[in-house]
């Protein structure tokens, strides 16, 4: 049909024939459907060939509002479209009343009501090119190619042209088989860009259209046409700081000399010309941004853009107040900040405090993929901080009530209330009362995110007494055993972890904790266990509990070797360390050979950390108690356990033996001694492994020690029990005269034991020599010498400092009256 002739019209018979109206899904615009037949007629006027398309006419009503008169624009819209005929009036009234109405219709300013947002970037519109007043044909293709040798109107017309060709997905096949047309438009780009901002936004157009579908990147990135739009990018950034800079210095040149007429006037043309240039770049800026957002699902290229400082530029564009350039960057980031080096760039850059200022916005999509954006730099504990820092956290949580946003600001507030530091920051905002109320109003199925936010409120004290306000503990319950949500549970159970007055409010539910935990064996009677645990209050009567619903017996089920899982023989035994603070309670378990099933899962699971731990710490409650106390120290190997548990990698359990066999050691002597050999042993490893290793022969051979006194094997002995051992030659060591219940020698010389009563040191005179230190401070004698306490000799006729040290002069030697004596002496 398109190749008749202007006289062969008369032969073409066309008909409209009008369908039904509808409202457009996402714009201010009814949509018209109709039908319209063409038959090509023969001489005689019999039709000869005729041809049926089912088409659509869109009408826009961008001016409908709140205040619009419905019924004058549904006649005037009645009397402009030939295709709607008159006896439809009401129904046009009718979808132009819906428009009215729907939440979904423009950019809401403040939603509250869920809307669907866009997934992607909006594609660069007309608007964001050279308009022309011609319409293009493929055919004409060569023509439009001239124009491009020629001078800049008309490089700007051609290019204008194909990019209207380039536009319609049907041409661009045949546009790419024109090798000469590409290779025409990449040089006129690299060599005019600089040159005309329309130019170069027609072809980056033209080259964005080809970048929407993969099979055409090869030719993009022969043209190497990515790299020249990096150049673009950073050559129009560093042109918008100059702008910028000129305007603020003419802007604080009118605020300085305000009476000058001059220099307003000059200001005004200089900001309404900053303005068009500026708008004039961001397109350019928005359509090289999406090619090469298109060209980086290559990761590849990808890669090679992030070398040459896509992402600085990219966060240095946020700065910028046009929307849709915001989106498009904004996407950008969000696709690159999945890679630990662009995310660490970006935090160098100082992303979050350029994305605060955009949070909140009245535009939904920018503000929807910012907070995309948010999600994905929060993994990092740094730029959390930083969130909080910059005053993030007050206004996230004012967006909980937009239904657009609420699951992304519940994970991003989950993220943040990951940090212990940050979860108090809470408090100051009115997060904890919404969530509550968004808690209690939901179904059965809550969503996850909102719980996992509530578990890790909970688990700080501050928060979790703003939970637990009024009846807030008391609704929790009763919604997590009516529907038996173990994720609720574990909320309930962070909460019971606090001491004071939180803790308290669980008394009155310890009855319906133990009939669940009793009952059967899940995820949620496993969280009623653990909240049965962390009750540790002193004035609860846990004697009368465990008899009350027998739990004894249940508790030594539940600790035979393979009889449960590890979470529930872990929680078990937090359970028995809990009550074993109650004495009655102690010597119920002590009776019932709890203490004996312990050791048994001691040896069963020594890997586990976590249950050797909370076993010591059982053991550790029972010590203190007086009737358990001897159970454990003469009636079981527990000590021995704890000895070989003291050097334990861990150091949690290292710390609950040492505090454990402190105090078996207070009070059992045997034990007493046997944990300071073990400690000595462990202390003196190194050496003990050195004597033990070397021959009989070296041993005798008089480096180390002589022969007399010695017995040949050291491991025959207990080390603390051979003093002579630590005395050279064995001199000086009587065993008659070691006194009774000491574990380490005392030194001993000739003189005798020093006990104070030394005749040698009791008769050496302080008085000819006032420098020598009184003999309260000095230990024992050796070679007939007085020595500190730390075994060093002190030289009768020399003074010594406070510190032991001999007395220096201000030449740097030694000091005793009239004398000197030198280093060298």
């Amino acid at each position: 049909m398109s190749n008749l002739q202007p006289e062969d019209a008369r032969y073409l018979k066309r008909k409209v024939k009008g369908g039904s109206i509808d409202v457009h899904p996402t714009e201010k615009a009814l949509v018209v459907n109709y039908e319209l037949e063409a038959t090509i007629l023969g001489e005689l006027g019999d039709p000869m060939l005729g041809e049926r398309k089912e088409c659509q006419k869109i009408i826009r009503v961008k001016g409908l509002n709140e205040n619009s008169d419905l019924s004058s624009l549904a006649k005037e819209i009645i009397d402009k479209c030939k295709l709607i005929h008159p006896s439809k009036f009401p129904e046009v009234e009718q979808l132009l009343y819906y428009l009215q109405n729907r939440r979904d219709n423009g950019v809401p300013s403040k939603a509250s009501g869920k809307t669907k947002l866009s997934d992607k970037p909006e594609e660069p519109g007309l608007h964001d090119a050279t308009e022309v007043d011609e319409t293009a044909i493929i055919n004409d293709i060569d023509e439009y190619l001239e124009l491009l040798y020629e001078d800049i109107p008309d490089k700007v017309r051609g290019s204008a042209l194909i990019l209207q060709l380039s536009r319609n997905p049907d041409n661009l096949e045949e546009l790419f088989q024109n090798e000469t047309v590409i290779g025409a438009l990449a040089r006129v780009l690299r060599e005019d860009w600089k040159k005309s901002s329309e130019v170069a936004t027609n072809i980056v157009y033209i080259f964005f259209c080809f970048s929407s579908f993969t099979q055409f990147h090869g030719v993009i990135l022969h043209f190497k046409v990515g790299a020249l739009c990096m150049a673009i990018i950073e050559h129009e950034l560093k042109k918008y700081d100059l702008w910028t800079e000129e305007l603020q210095k003419k802007k604080k040149l009118a605020e300085f000399d305000k009476n000058n007429r001059k220099t307003r006037d000059d200001y005004a043309k200089s900001l309404q010309k900053y303005q068009s240039l500026v708008k004039k770049q961001e397109q350019l800026l928005r359509v090289t941004y999406y090619l090469l957002l298109n060209l980086a699902e290559d990761l590849k290229v990808e890669t090679k853009m992030r070398n040459k400082g896509i992402v600085k530029f990219l966060v240095k564009t946020l700065d910028r107040d046009n929307s849709e350039l915001l989106i498009l960057v904004t996407s950008f980031l969000k696709k690159m900040s999945i890679f630990i080096e662009n995310k660490k760039e970006m935090a160098e850059l100082n992303i979050i405090e350029k994305i605060t200022k955009i949070i909140p916005c009245e535009h939904e999509d920018l503000l929807n993929i910012t907070l995309r954006l948010l999600l994905n730099l929060s993994f990092d504990s740094e730029l959390r901080s930083k969130m909080i820092k910059f005053g993030l956290l007050p206004k996230l949580v004012n967006l909980l009530v937009n239904e657009n946003h609420r699951l992304i600001v519940l994970s991003l507030l989950y993220h943040i209330s990951l940090d212990d530091k940050s979860k108090a920051m809470f408090t100051y905002t009115d997060c904890i009362p919404i969530v509550m109320k968004m808690l209690f109003e939901s179904n059965e199925s809550t969503e996850i995110e909102l719980l996992a936010l509530c578990i890790n409120l909970a688990s700080n004290k501050r928060t979790a007494s703003i939970i637990c306000e009024g009846s807030g503990l008391k609704m929790l319950m009763k919604r997590a055993f009516k529907f038996k949500d173990p994720l609720l549970m574990k909320m309930i159970r962070n909460l019971s972890q606090h001491d004071g007055q939180t803790k308290a409010l669980f008394v009155d539910y310890i009855s319906d904790l133990c009939a669940a935990v009793l009952q059967e064996e899940d995820e949620f009677t496993l969280e009623c266990l653990g909240i049965l645990g962390n009750l540790t209050i002193p004035e609860l009567d846990y004697e009368l509990i465990l008899r009350e619903y027998d739990l004894i017996s249940w508790i030594k089920g539940k600790l035979l070797p393979g009889s449960a899982d590890d979470d529930w023989v872990l929680q078990v035994i937090i359970l028995v360390g809990t009550v074993c603070s109650d004495d009655g309670c102690a010597v119920l378990l002590a009776q019932s050979n709890i203490i004996q099933s312990l050791i048994e899962l001691l040896n069963a699971k020594q890997e586990d950390d976590e249950v050797v731990c909370q076993i010591i710490y059982v053991f550790y409650q029972m010590i203190f108690h007086k009737s358990t106390r001897e159970v454990i120290i003469k009636d079981t190997q527990a000590p021995a356990y704890l000895i070989d548990l003291m050097h334990d990698k861990n150091v949690e359990i290292r710390k609950v033996c040492d505090y454990t066999l402190d105090i078996i050691g207070e009070y059992d002597k045997e034990w007493s001694k046997k944990i300071q050999l073990e400690k000595f042993r462990w202390h003196n490893s190194q050496w003990l492994e050195m004597l033990e290793a070397r021959p009989l022969g070296d041993l005798n051979d008089g480096y180390m020690y002589s022969d007399e006194g010695f017995d040949p094997y050291i491991q025959d002995s207990e080390i603390l029990d051979r003093p002579d051992l630590f005395y050279n030659n064995g001199e000086g060591y009587d065993p008659s005269m070691l006194m009774d219940g000491h574990i380490t020698p005392e030194y001993i010389d000739d003189g005798g034991l020093y006990n104070g009563n030394s005749d040698y040191y009791n008769n050496y005179s302080y008085e000819d020599d006032p420098y020598i230190r009184p003999k309260s401070s000095v230990g024992f004698l050796q070679d007939g010498h007085p020595v500190d306490e730390f075994g060093r000799a002190l030289d009768p006729g020399r003074p010594y400092d406070p510190y032991n040290q001999p007395m220096i002069d201000q030449y740097g030697q030694y000091v005793n009256g009239d004398e000197s004596y030198s280093y060298n002496r």
